[in-house]
């Protein structure tokens, strides 16, 4: 399991290095499509990981969830890169979907119930919604390459110190964070966790300035001290992601939400923390940074 874990996340980061590269190297913002494709996936493949994990959402509803979790981010670009408003076009999009869920719970409550409905929504904006503020993260007015690779590298960083620290120590320090949600989870990793967070926001940063990028922080706080406030911010919102995921799996009965990533379970069970910290980047960079 360590290896196929360790195999998985050697790709993921050559796949984000490769992703990044393409943002800053092709020029118009239309490097940044590149990313939105791969959100867009994220959108549809944890669309289906949730709908076959709660299991109650009828088959009109899951047409319907599934079409406007793929439609999340493509609006959200067409709306922002032609008229500046890709909020506006994240809004029609949940908009419509939950108008459409309405719709079904009174032409089809027979199958379409008040619990499938709730559970279909649940996915929509979990799902759609989250997935397309990463495309806002994405498509930042400025600093949008900064954030992509905070947001990059941040996370994953997270993650791995909170393991890596929670396997050394959590033995020795056997606190537990969360039991009754994640048995395996410690308060020490969490602690690594957040020391990892920060280091990569504040890595992330120095190395986007070495690689020529131009910052406009706006405020007037030193560099390094807006990020670690918000890798600090970002690691907090990635480790409840996690615990949230995993609430929602022993809600549903199940270890992983898919496999498709050999070693870290299913597309949700991967992007559950990037998708909540993408909440954080994007209010700090458009506030802070």
């Amino acid at each position: 399991m360590s290896i196929k874990r360790t195999v998985t996340s050697v790709v993921y980061v050559l796949v984000v290095i490769a992703l990044c590269v393409g943002k800053w190297l092709i020029p118009s913002g239309y490097g940044a499509l590149i990313i939105d494709a791969v959100f867009t996936a994220i959108a549809v493949l944890g669309a289906l990981e949730l709908i076959r994990a709660l299991g109650c959402i009828s088959y009109m509803q899951r047409a319907v969830v599934i079409v406007f979790s793929a439609l999340s981010v493509p609006l959200y670009v067409i709306f922002e890169m032609v008229m500046g408003a890709g909020f506006a076009g994240m809004a029609y999009t949940m908009g419509a979907g939950i108008l459409l869920l309405a719709i079904l719970f009174v032409a089809d409550h027979e199958q379409s119930n008040l619990k499938s409905t709730l559970s279909s929504a649940f996915v929509l904006f979990y799902a759609g919604l989250l997935t397309a503020i990463l495309s806002a993260v994405n498509h930042l007015e400025s600093n949008s390459m900064l954030a992509v690779m905070v947001l990059f590298i941040s996370v994953p960083l997270t993650d791995a110190c909170a393991f890596i620290v929670g396997l050394l120590l959590g033995k020795a320090i056997p606190c537990k964070l969360a039991p009754k949600v994640s048995p395996n989870k410690t308060v020490v990793g969490a602690i690594g966790g957040l020391i990892g967070g920060i280091g990569g926001a504040v890595a992330a940063y120095y190395l986007f300035i070495a690689f020529g990028g131009v910052s406009a922080l706006n405020t007037s706080l030193p560099a390094w001290a807006v990020m670690i406030i918000v890798g600090l911010c970002i690691s907090v919102m990635t480790q409840l992601g996690d615990l949230f995921e995993s609430a929602v799996k022993r809600e549903c009965g199940i270890k992983d939400m898919g496999k498709l990533l050999p070693g870290h379970g299913g597309v949700m069970d991967r992007f559950d923390g990037t998708l909540f910290a993408g909440v954080v980047v994007l209010i700090a960079f458009i506030f802070m940074v």
